[in-house]
Order: structure tokens, then sequence, then C-alpha cells
């Protein structure tokens, strides 16, 4: 086989990458070693920051969004009973669009699929050669049979597991690295979220988020430690835990029921540099990761889909490859201001094993966060999303 961009990966960059090359008349095949329903199956955030859903759109691939999702123009912190709305529309005149990554998934495939778009699932035993090379090529075995395919450019979009880091030269990759010593508890359930926004409650016990997937479906998350098992958590459990950790007057309104669907995320920061190497180009999670705390994860993958893919049509198109050869330092600028926010708004609502002075530094933050029309804008200034410059 033979293309001019192979992506290893069928997550929403990999999709969201061959849909915008295959716009530009650019080739790729996409390998994927789950099967379409496992990949359909996961569940994932979803709040799409305005750079993400304008790039739908422009992918064709907004239709159902912008009909299904919720166009947000704030969301609330709370810390015990104190709370306060950072209305995004009123400081910086933009807002988020809520609509479930699994749904931009299915979105991505059907187009895909119209579009005669060629994606191979249940590819095993992935490997990548040449990628310092002018003619790279990746191998894969498919119901037992070795295949091959040769392209110009491999776009690793396989996710922290995936074999495409890994087959950067150890000495030509630097990582940085921060595991937190929690995770998050969540659940999926039936009823009417507790609010029509986002609320992130940072408590004593531990930080709290109420989100939503639509009208009629709820997401639930809380702080829970490192080696937490899902098994010890009912339900029950789980909503009075939720309860605990909200100001007086939600925890009153929430609605309860069966969890749909219940699991612990751990969290971590990291970063790989740079995220090219020869013909390779690393995307997403592939190249680095986020906590959840500041929505950023699908977020940067498609910053990193956007600059990677600018700069592979400008080559095809133009002969001009200063797209690609600054395709790293470009996305790591943008991945570390996105990491520095995530980070930032972990620290200031979880709960760590800090020292007295650690706690009070904490909460003149959130006092100064709560008063300070300033402090309201640069959270709103990021999570909304930087520009891609």
């Amino acid at each position: 086989m033979k293309t001019q961009v192979a992506i290893i990966g069928a997550g929403p960059s990999g999709l969201l990458l061959s849909q915008r090359l295959h716009l530009a008349g650019i080739e790729s095949i996409v390998l994927e070693r789950h099967s379409r329903e496992h990949v359909l199956g996961r569940i994932r955030a979803g709040v799409l920051e305005q750079g993400l859903a304008d790039m739908l759109r422009q992918a064709g691939v907004g239709e159902r969004m912008d009909a299904e999702g919720e166009i947000h123009e704030g969301v609330e912190i709370a810390f015990g009973d104190n709370r306060i709305r950072i209305n995004f529309e009123q400081l910086v005149g933009k807002t988020v669009m809520v609509y479930g990554q699994t749904e931009v998934t299915h979105d991505l495939y059907d187009a895909r699929d119209a579009m005669g778009g060629r994606i191979i699932h249940q590819a095993e035993d992935v490997a990548l050669h040449g990628i310092d090379t002018d003619k790279p090529y990746v191998t894969f075995k498919k119901d037992g049979v070795e295949e091959r395919i040769d392209c110009d450019f491999i776009a690793g979009c396989d996710g922290f597991h995936g074999p495409s880091r890994k087959a950067f030269p150890a000495d030509k990759l630097t990582v940085f690295e921060k595991v937190y010593p929690f995770g998050w508890l969540g659940i999926l359930s039936e009823t009417p979220p507790v609010a029509e926004e986002l609320i992130y409650s940072g408590h004593p016990r531990g930080f709290a988020l109420c989100s939503l997937r639509s009208r009629v479906l709820s997401r639930y998350y809380v702080q829970v430690p490192s080696g937490e098992k899902v098994e010890d958590w009912s339900d029950d459990r789980f909503w009075e835990e939720l309860k605990s950790r909200l100001p007086a007057d939600v925890a009153s309104t929430l609605v309860t029921g069966p969890s749909i669907e219940k699991s612990i995320a751990p969290l971590r920061s990291f970063v790989a540099e740079p995220l090219t190497h020869g013909r390779l180009f690393l995307v997403g999670d592939a190249g680095h990761i986020v906590p959840p705390t500041g929505a950023k994860g699908l977020n940067l993958a498609a910053s990193d889909v956007f600059y990677l893919s600018s700069g592979l049509i400008d080559f095809y198109r133009a002969g001009d490859d200063s797209g690609l050869s600054g395709y790293s330092a470009k996305a790591l600028r943008r991945i570390w201001l996105a990491e520095r926010f995530s980070w930032w708004m972990t620290t200031l609502l979880h709960k760590f094993d800090e020292e007295a002075f650690d706690v009070r530094v904490k909460r003149a933050e959130l006092d100064y966060l709560m008063s300070s029309e300033t402090a309201q804008r640069a959270l709103a200034e990021n999570y909304v999303g930087l520009p891609y410059d």
C-alpha cells in the first residue's frame, strides 16, 4: 500500500487530521489497533474550545454538534458555600461548546465513510520504519498477515501507550512528567444536570466537578486517592461524597440515580520534546497529557492537528516545508501554556498533603479569584482557548 500520510490512531485527532487532509486533496490511511466499536465506546470529556468547534465546522463535521451541543458562556468556581460565575462572554467575548468527545468521533467516522476514507481497524504489531529518511513506512499485521504502507510522512495520533513516541531514538527525546497523588472517580448517569453550566468545586474533603453531556445525561467526578478501586464505590457512596463537597444549595437540588458508567482516571502532566523526528510527527496524547481540570486534552490535540495539517498542506501545495519544520516549536508553545493552566487549576482546587502555609496561600488565591476581575479574565481567556497563532 502507498499513501502520502500514514496516520496511526483513529481517535478524534487522527480522524480530524485525515479529514482536513482529504479536503485539501492529500491522501492518508489511518491505522487503529482496536475495533471501531471499541473506539466509539470510550467515554471522554466534552468541552470544546471555540477554535476546535470552528475547525469541526470547517471540516464539514459540525452540523450535529451545532444541533445537539450546548454553548456555555461561563463556568462556576466554588469553595465551600462560596461560588462565583466566570462569565466568558462578558470577560473575553468567547464561549465553549459542550459536546461529547464520543459524539465528535462518531461525526468524524461518518464523514470519513462518506468520503471513502481508508481506516484499517484491528491493525496489530504496528511498527514505524525509516522515520529519519525521506521514505518512511509502517508495517502491521491484519488477520495474521503482515502488511506495509509506504508514505511520505507519519502522524502518530496513537495516544500515550502507542508505538509512535517509542519510535524516537532515546537520545532524541526529553520527557517532562508530573504524576499527581490522586485520580478522578467519575460516573455517568441518566439524570438531569444539577446546573446549566459546569461547577468546579474545591473543598477540604477534595475536588468535585459537576458536568453534563445533555439535559438528561450528567457526568460527575470526585477526587480520590491513588490506588482507590472502583468496586469500593457504590452509587450511594459516590452521591453522598459528591454532595458533601458541593455548596449546600447545589447539593440540595442534585438528582441522583443509577450510574451507567463508572471509572477512575489517574491525573498526570506529561510533555515529550520535540514532537518531530525526521518524517514522524507526534499529535495529541502521544506527545503530551494534561490533567482534565482545565478541559484541555482534546483541545490541545486539535491545535496539534491544525498546525500539522497546515504544514502538510503548504508542503504539498507549494513545496513549503517551513510549517513542518516549525511544527514542534509552535505546538509546544501552546502545549506548555495549557499545561501551566491545567496545573494551576489542579493545584488550586484539589486537596494535597500540604503544610498549613500552603493551605492558606491556596485560600488567598481563591479569594483573589473571587474578588478580582483581572484574575477572572485570565481564567476565562485560558479556559475558552488561546488562539492558534
